[in-house]
């Protein structure tokens, strides 16, 4: 998003690279990486590029500005509305619409390596209170702890969180689940385990059906049929992390149900049959 985001806001403004990096008071070779996707902006450089530009942090990463007419309704909203501030912004000036479809939704606050490539934070569960009044926090999460899984690729931001409970059994408690950002809230599908961080719950780790369009809420199940779904307003919501690996030290417990049991007998009983003929 925010490489063809760029090089739409650079040819609009007639910019070549090295204009434009000669404003940012980058190299012009880190604006080649950013627009083709090899390097993400640190976050002091969004805040630069959203000011040079004339739009929020938000719609900077969030609104793909290369689909020409969705360009032009939001710099129609960006005229009637204040930018938000740079990272820290809890999207407070979103209108409901526009939160109860999961756009415009606040700018990530997030850390990078030296070679300018994301970090994935993980917060543990004793960290787990303050990142409801962190997480927006740019100084907090540079506190994290931090580490790289170069097996998730290069494409979107990810975070760890601890989970504890063991309403998502087999997955035990302790784990780490490593969740990627989901910026628009109607990409979830129906069914997509994802970490929902939101003020009332704290940080969950739940299978989401989605319903923001019909009623402005999201349902959460627990994979243990002991816990009863629940609804969750979508106003309540502060981010969704999108489960794409997890990390734990205890080992599935394997099933040993009566089911189980009787067809592990079963087995053993043609084996012997087997046996007897040969």
């Amino acid at each position: 998003m925010i490489n063809t985001n760029l090089k739409f806001w650079r040819r609009e403004l007639g910019l070549t690279q090295a204009q434009l990096a000669d404003k940012l008071s980058i190299k012009r070779s880190l604006i080649g990486a950013y627009e083709e996707g090899r390097a993400e902006p640190k976050l002091t450089t969004l805040v630069k590029m959203a000011r040079l530009f004339g739009i929020s942090l938000d719609a900077l990463v969030t609104i793909d500005f290369s689909k020409k007419r969705q360009a032009a309704a939001v710099m129609r909203q960006l005229q009637n509305a204040p930018a938000l501030e740079a990272a820290g912004s809890d999207g407070a000036s979103v209108t409901d619409p526009e939160r109860a479809k999961g756009e415009n939704l606040r700018v990530l606050a997030f850390t990078v390596g030296k070679d300018e490539k994301e970090n994935i934070e993980l917060v543990p569960l004793k960290a787990a209170a303050g990142y409801l009044n962190g997480y927006a926090d740019q100084e907090y999460i540079e506190e994290l702890p931090k580490f790289r899984l170069p097996m998730l690729g290069q494409t979107g931001t990810f975070r760890a969180f601890e989970i504890a409970g063991d309403s998502m059994l087999p997955i035990a408690s302790g784990t780490t689940i490593v969740g990627r950002y989901v910026a628009d809230w109607n990409e979830v599908k129906d069914g997509t385990p994802c970490i929902v961080v939101s003020k009332k719950e704290g940080i969950v780790f739940k299978r989401v059906f989605n319903r923001l369009q019909d009623a402005a809420i999201l349902t959460l199940h627990s994979d243990n049929p002991v816990y009863s779904p629940y609804d969750i307003d979508v106003e309540d919501v502060l981010e969704i992390w999108e489960a794409k690996s997890f990390i734990s030290s205890t080992f599935p417990i394997a099933d040993l149900s009566l089911n189980r049991l009787a067809s592990i007998v079963l087995d053993l009983q043609k084996q012997v049959t087997t046996m007897k003929k040969a």
